[in-house]
């Protein structure tokens, strides 16, 4: 996350300690920030316009709308791991979303990414997609499901992965 050194692209990897804050404020010092995602098709990378916080179990009051409000699950575990990490989940059973887990170990946050401005791999994503190859950006990375699906970005693949590490795909 972050790195986009070596690849033809601005930025460079960001720390396990960045994440390890409340998701209020790990959220917007993530906008304009670089989401890479290495694939064997190239890299494909959007620059993060929209995230959302969610608030975990011990905050008063808890967020409602976060996975993680009534407590660790097998499918919300990551979130209550360290911080840095994809927590990608099905919605509607059809699309993934992502978000990065925050805070200290064993104390749930998360961040959502909810759109991206591509950078690169922008032919690639729309292929993704199932669109043009002349798409508008607008179009690859707008919203939580879309952005996942241009950036082939799953469950089985990449929850749980690190996104401070320059081992990652992410």
């Amino acid at each position: 996350m972050g790195k986009g050194a070596g690849m033809g692209l601005p930025g460079r990897l960001l720390s396990h300690a960045f994440f390890e804050d409340s998701p209020e404020l790990v959220a917007p010092r993530l906008l304009g920030k670089l989401l890479v995602h290495r694939t064997r098709a190239g890299v494909l990378a959007g620059r993060i316009v929209e995230a959302e916080a969610y608030l975990g179990p011990h905050n008063t009051p808890p967020d409602p709308a976060a996975h993680a409000h009534r407590g660790p699950t097998p499918r919300n575990r990551v979130l209550f791991g360290p911080p840095g990490h994809a927590y990608v989940y099905a919605i509607y059973g059809r699309y993934f979303c992502m978000n990065i887990s925050c805070e200290s170990e064993g104390r749930a946050g998360c961040v959502l990414l909810r759109a991206l401005e591509p950078v690169a791999g922008m032919r690639q994503m729309a292929a993704n997609r199932g669109l043009s190859a002349h798409a508008s950006a607008r179009q690859l990375t707008s919203g939580p499901g879309c952005l996942c699906q241009a950036l082939a970005l799953t469950r089985p693949a990449h929850n749980g992965v690190s996104v401070t590490s320059a081992d990652s795909p992410l």
